[in-house]
C-alpha cells in the first residue's frame, strides 16, 4: 500500500508541475503583459519601466523559474487590478465555492444513488423510464436556464429563498440545485449500469441461494463493487464544480473562485488568472489521488493491477 501511494504522489506532482507550465506560457503568450498593465496610452518609457519591474525583459525559462520558487513559498502574486496578494483573494473566494461544491455533490448522490439502485432492481419499469428521461433532460438543459427558472420560482414567485448573494445558508439552497441538477445524470446512470452488471454475477446469485436477506445482498455485497466508478466519477465532478461553477456563480452573485476568474479574465489581471488555474489544477489531482486510494481501499485487487 505504501509504495502504491508514493507512486501515486509521483505521478500527481509531475502532473501538477506540467500544468503549471501549461498556464504560465498560456498567460505569457496572450499577449504583451507590460502593455495590458500600462494601458493602450501608456508610453514606450513607462512600458519598458513596468517589463524591468515585474521581470518581463527576462527570458521565457527565467520569467517560469522565478514566478515557480515564488509559489513554492506560498507568493502567488499581486492583482494588476486591485493591488491586493493574489492568495488572499483565492483564500477569500475559495471557501464560497467549496461550500457549493460540497453541498451540490451530497445532494446529487444523495439522490442518484438510491434512483439508480432502484432502477437497477427493476429495469424497464416506469420508475426506470422517468429517471431515464430525467437524465436526458438534465444534460440537455444548462445550468444558468434551470438557475433562472429556480430563482423564477423559488425566489420570485413563492418568495422562500434569497435569490443572490451569501448571507445565509438558504443562500445555497437554489445554488446547490442547479449544480446538483448538473451531476445527477451521470451519477444516476453509473450507479444503474454497475449495479445491473453486479446483480447478474455468479456471486450475487451464489449469496441469494444462501437465503442471505435481499437487504444485505444488494446493501453489502451489490452495492459495495458498484460504487466503486461512482467513487472516482465523483472525486472528478467534485473538480469539475470547483472550476467551472462559474457560470452559476454568476446567476446568483455568489463571490466564488469562478467569478474570480472570470473577472480577472475580463480584467485582463493575468496573475489571478494564472493562480487560479494553478489552484484548480493542483486540487483536481490530489482530488484524482484521493479517488485512486478510495478505491484501492474499496478493492484491494486495484493495486496490483497497476
Amino acid at each position: 500500500m505504501g509504495a502504491y501511494i508514493i507512486r501515486k504522489l509521483g505521478e500527481a506532482l509531475a502532473v501538477c508541475v506540467a500544468v503549471s507550465v501549461i498556464a504560465f506560457v498560456l498567460v505569457q503568450s496572450t499577449g504583451d503583459l507590460a502593455v495590458a498593465m500600462g494601458g493602450l496610452d501608456a508610453s514606450a518609457e513607462e512600458t519598458a519601466r513596468l517589463r524591468e519591474v515585474y521581470g518581463l525583459d527576462q527570458s521565457l525559462f527565467q520569467q517560469y523559474l522565478g514566478w515557480a520558487w515564488r509559489v513554492l513559498q506560498g507568493d502567488l502574486g499581486t492583482s494588476y487590478f486591485s493591488q491586493e496578494d493574489v492568495l488572499t483573494l483565492i483564500m477569500e473566494s475559495l471557501p464560497v465555492t467549496a461550500v457549493l461544491a460540497v453541498s451540490s455533490l451530497t445532494l446529487g448522490l444523495l439522490i442518484s444513488i438510491p434512483a439508480g439502485v432502484l432502477c437497477a432492481i427493476k429495469p424497464g419499469s416506469r420508475f426506470d423510464r422517468v429517471c431515464l428521461a430525467l437524465s436526458v433532460l438534465g444534460q440537455a438543459m444548462p445550468s444558468y436556464w434551470v438557475g433562472l427558472l429556480l430563482i423564477l420560482l423559488f425566489g420570485v414567485t413563492l418568495q422562500v429563498l434569497p435569490i443572490s448573494g451569501t448571507q445565509s445558508a438558504a443562500s445555497f439552497v437554489m445554488p446547490a440545485m442547479t449544480l446538483a441538477w448538473f451531476v445527477f445524470p451521470v451519477f444516476l446512470r453509473l450507479s444503474r449500469a454497475g449495479m445491473i452488471d453486479v446483480l447478474s454475477s455468479d456471486y450475487i446469485r451464489t449469496a441469494r441461494a444462501k437465503g442471505l436477506p435481499r437487504r444485505t445482498v444488494l446493501v453489502k455485497h451489490a452495492l459495495r463493487n458498484a460504487i466503486l466508478p461512482v467513487v472516482s466519477v465523483a472525486t472528478v465532478q467534485f473538480g469539475f464544480l470547483l472550476g467551472g461553477s462559474i457560470v452559476v456563480e454568476s446567476v446568483f452573485s455568489l463571490n466564488g473562485i469562478g467569478l474570480l476568474a472570470w473577472s480577472a479574465i475580463q480584467r485582463a489581471d493575468y496573475p489571478v488568472v494564472q493562480a487560479v488555474v494553478l489552484v484548480v489544477a493542483i486540487i483536481f489531482v490530489l482530488l484524482n489521488v484521493v479517488a485512486d486510494l478510495l478505491n484501492a481501499a474499496l478493492d484491494p485487487r486495484l493495486m496490483s493491477e497497476q
